[in-house]
């Protein structure tokens, strides 16, 4: 019962905020330019993050996402082979700078740690639409594999992603994708849990109201929770 409780609100988290539903496919991944895909400038965050490219860039073949959070660094290796639009997503969210003070809002002692949802309202609301096709799942749900959230409609898949604590492979035939692994999980392991659950099934944040009002909401309402302070990628 226990699991069944947590894939649903799992599929429902990465919708549960929306006020329209996401057409399929809105954002396509695919191929950029070369000079968008290798080599360029890190853009302004800011500026980009709220004008961000029509298509995602292309991710490379294999490629590691580094996550500075308050706990320490968190390594993801990353193989696009096993979620091609995933990691063309999270290679494009890493490169505008999207993961700056962004919190680990729910954390699940024994099943996941999802982060994703930004501190800002503004760029918010410009990711609630921008969805990404879903993949098939390649890969298994187990202890250190990340996929995307996503709700139980199809191309739902837009910003947050979670790292499992545990085997949870039961995840799987739900369609969630891996895009890569965690080589170390003691950061992760070390992600602050008290607050479980999201409310208004547990007593953690209101996954509408960081959307509504970001970081001024969490950090004043939940100020043990960990954050990614930066993200770098290598490869």
């Amino acid at each position: 019962m226990r699991i069944a409780l947590l894939l649903l609100t799992l599929l429902l988290a990465a919708a549960c905020s929306k006020s329209e539903k996401s057409t399929a496919g809105e954002t396509q991944s695919g191929a950029h330019s070369a000079a968008n895909e290798r080599g360029e400038s890190k853009p302004e965050s800011g500026d980009h993050l709220l004008d961000p490219p029509a298509q995602d860039y292309r991710a490379p073949e294999h490629f590691t996402l580094t996550l500075k959070t308050t706990k320490g660094d968190i390594v993801i290796d990353v193989e696009r082979s096993l979620s091609p639009h995933g990691a063309d997503r999270i290679y494009t969210l890493a490169k505008l700078g999207y993961f700056e003070d962004v919190a680990f809002f729910r954390v699940i002692s024994g099943f996941m740690a999802q982060v994703g949802i930004h501190g800002d309202p503004a760029v918010n609301e410009i990711y609630r639409s921008r969805n990404i096709p879903d993949d098939p799942v390649k890969a298994r749900n187990v202890r250190g594999a990340v996929s995307f959230a996503k709700s139980s409609a199809p191309n739902s898949r837009s910003t947050q992603f979670f790292i499992n604590f545990a085997d949870n492979t039961h995840l799987d035939a739900a369609g969630f994708a891996p895009f890569g692994k965690v080589r170390d999980m003691s950061v992760v392991d070390a992600l602050y849990a008290g607050y479980g659950e999201s409310a208004p099934a547990g007593r953690g944040p209101e996954q509408a109201l960081i959307q509504l009002l970001g970081n001024e909401y969490l950090k004043k309402e939940f100020p043990e929770l960990d954050y990614i302070l930066s993200a770098s990628l290598e490869g």
